[in-house]
């Protein structure tokens, strides 16, 4: 183990949560568990901020974010590039984003027929923000920092808030903004990380410090910081919601 705490070649992995390739393996990694658990997480604090919580539209919320993202989105993503190098074919990912962006829909329909036409806005961006997204449409508008901050962050919170009150507030808002904050500081930690796994042949170099001592530079000593912060965002979030949804359906 190296004195960093990063295992000598964990470099090699796409993604710290990747698991050894399998045919079954594969759709664990496809998940990315930690990031689809993090931004369901604001899902669940849009509904728990809201004056009356009710459980039922939560999980359909909840199913909806997890068909769009957590499958939908993240089955496009690899089809384009394969960045976490799984062996599912191209056509069940497809297969799978299309079926599961027509589950998210199917729900979202039906909670706008329960809380009305506010939701209908929230319904129908939905789908088109995972596609181009994915697809860097619009001349990859929505592929940016601010793009993914608003698309996996805000967004989700004030669907879930919508769906649960048919209408938005300044409390919405202003946790918007914090999942906004949020997302664009995993983006800022995700997208070093990202590089130095999947795009990185060699780190060399050294740091010396105001001692003389010199430390030697490569890629688990770069690494390690930024995914540790990733790793307890990623459960801190989670366990946030978790205690609101405690507090308030408990």
């Amino acid at each position: 183990m190296a004195d960093d705490g990063v295992a000598p070649g964990t470099a090699a992995r796409p993604a710290f949560y990747a698991a050894r390739p399998g045919r079954w393996r594969d759709w664990w990694t496809l998940l990315h568990p930690p990031y689809t658990a993090w931004h369901l997480s604001y899902v669940v604090i849009g509904a728990t901020i809201a004056p009356r919580v009710t459980l039922v539209p939560l999980l359909a919320a909840l199913t909806a974010f997890f068909l769009a993202v957590g499958l939908a989105a993240h089955a496009l993503d690899e089809y384009h590039g394969r960045p976490l190098r799984t062996q599912i074919p191209g056509g069940v990912l497809l297969g799978v984003a299309g079926l599961s962006l027509a589950g998210a829909v199917a729900l979202g329909v039906a909670g706008a027929l329960r809380v009305g036409w506010p939701l209908i806005p929230f319904m129908l961006a939905g789908p088109l923000l995972v596609v181009a997204y994915n697809a860097e449409l619009f001349g990859g508008i929505v592929h940016t920092d601010a793009g993914f901050a608003a698309a996996w962050g805000a967004f989700p919170l004030l669907t879930s808030y919508v769906a649960q009150t048919g209408t938005l507030s300044v409390a919405a808002v202003l946790a918007a903004g914090a999942a906004f904050g949020i997302s664009a500081a995993q983006r800022s930690l995700s997208t070093p990380a990202r590089m130095l796994r999947r795009r990185t042949a060699d780190v060399a170099g050294s740091i010396t410090l105001a001692d003389g001592a010199v430390l030697a530079l490569d890629s688990g000593r770069l690494l390690a910081p930024l995914e540790r912060a990733l790793r307890a965002l990623s459960w801190s979030v989670v366990l946030l919601a978790a205690a609101l949804a405690v507090a308030r359906l408990g």
